[in-house]
């Protein structure tokens, strides 16, 4: 693909997404797109992936956005991939890259547990993943927190110290019970190194908030 090409396909996607992803979910709206494509460049020119894959995959993964809580939700990405593909095809995009598109997209989601098996679907499941960690993770599990009604924290035992897990009910509950395993899960090696240093400020936060309360 010619830096013409990618250019012009980089703006369609970017509009396409623009209006595709709304607002009133901050945890998977338009910014989270952009946080996601732009992490997903960074590790497709770290680890020598084609980004004629990666690029719609990394745009459209979540096309069809399913709450948390909803039954549905570990068919989502599956229903995302038939979605992209779809578009894709009604724009003309070129068809070579469609079923590593797809795949891309479906092996993305913790929720579908499927094993990705080409690089660059390794690569659009970290991006994902880093944009749970960090400051904007602890910013997105929040927002999550708040359309679930779940309080941020259990008030008689906030550190699950004499209780199960529960981050159905509680928003620091998630940390614990699956934003810290998430690095234990990248793929690629600069992916991990990052994921590291996002875990360590979570970890750093909580301290504060321990402090607080």
């Amino acid at each position: 693909m010619s830096a013409f090409q990618e250019k012009h396909w980089y703006h369609m996607f970017s509009n396409k997404a623009r209006v595709l992803y709304p607002s009133s979910d901050p945890a998977h709206d338009y910014l989270h797109i952009m946080r996601v494509v732009n992490t997903a460049k960074q590790l497709c020119q770290a680890e020598k992936a084609r980004w004629e894959v990666v690029m719609p995959a990394a745009f459209f993964h979540d096309f069809i956005n399913v709450p948390k809580n909803d039954p549905r939700r570990p068919y989502a990405s599956k229903l995302s991939a038939e979605a992209t593909i779809e578009y894709l095809k009604s724009v003309n995009y070129p068809e070579e890259f469609f079923e590593d598109i797809r795949h891309a997209i479906e092996a993305h989601s913790y929720s579908a547990g499927i094993k990705p098996e080409t690089l660059e679907a390794r690569i659009i499941q970290d991006a994902d993943r880093l944009d749970s960690l960090g400051a904007i993770g602890i910013a997105r599990c929040f927002a999550v927190s708040t359309q679930m009604s779940r309080p941020f924290y259990a008030e008689e035992d906030p550190w699950a110290e004499s209780r199960e897990l529960d981050d159905k009910s509680y928003g620091i509950d998630h940390f614990f019970s699956k934003l810290f395993k998430l690095v234990e899960h990248l793929n690629t090696p600069t992916a991990k190194k990052e994921g590291e240093h996002r875990v360590a400020f979570i970890r750093t936060y909580l301290d504060q908030i321990k402090r607080e309360i």
